[in-house]
């Protein structure tokens, strides 16, 4: 039986420590298994996954030059089924209208109640960020291609930018008594 990389061979524990267990081959060559290789799940204490005297399958992880070998129990076992995920719809998800990530907080990152300022307010004389509703009709539902995307959010970012350069001129302006005479 020989020892190589890559190879699945049965082995016996022949101790177990706090970071891994020691498994000997029938050739008396001995290989240790660290924690994290003894099962595909979080592994709290190898005494509820192996007891000494135990026959296991390993596979060899690596041979270093003073020839101590790494092996692994987990790599031996059929990989763990994962749960099927239901196909994405194309409609829009929960919270559409808002910023991905964000858990459904609008733009600005405060909740779309109104909380202790009272109600949101649509962009118009306050000069704050368009209501909901009005930004519904700006986006239809329908998939829009990357250069329509593109457009669209040019369009936006020239219009923001117009807004604050108007701020920061009236800004400016009242800073250094423009207007007065």
């Amino acid at each position: 039986m020989q020892v190589e990389v890559g190879s699945i061979l049965e082995a016996k524990v022949t101790g177990i420590t706090k970071f891994g267990a020691f498994v000997k081959f029938e050739n008396d060559q001995t290989a240790m298994v660290h924690i994290s290789e003894i099962a595909p799940t979080y592994v709290n204490d190898i005494a509820d996954y192996l007891t000494v005297g135990q026959v296991v399958k390993v596979k060899i992880l690596g041979i270093n030059e003073e020839g101590k070998i790494s092996a692994s129990i987990k790599r031996t076992l059929p990989a763990p089924e994962r749960p099927s995920r239901p196909p994405r719809a194309g409609g829009p998800r929960e919270g559409a209208g808002s910023r991905p990530g964000t858990g459904g907080a609008p733009r600005g990152g405060r909740p779309a109640s109104g909380g202790r300022n009272g109600p949101p307010q649509g962009r118009g004389a306050g000069g704050r960020a368009p209501a909901r509703s009005s930004m519904a009709s700006q986006f239809p539902p329908q998939p829009a291609s990357f250069e329509d995307m593109l457009s669209k959010f040019m369009q936006t970012s020239d219009d923001k930018m117009s807004d604050m350069r108007k701020t920061m001129n009236v800004k400016h302006q009242s800073r250094r008594g423009g207007g007065r005479k």
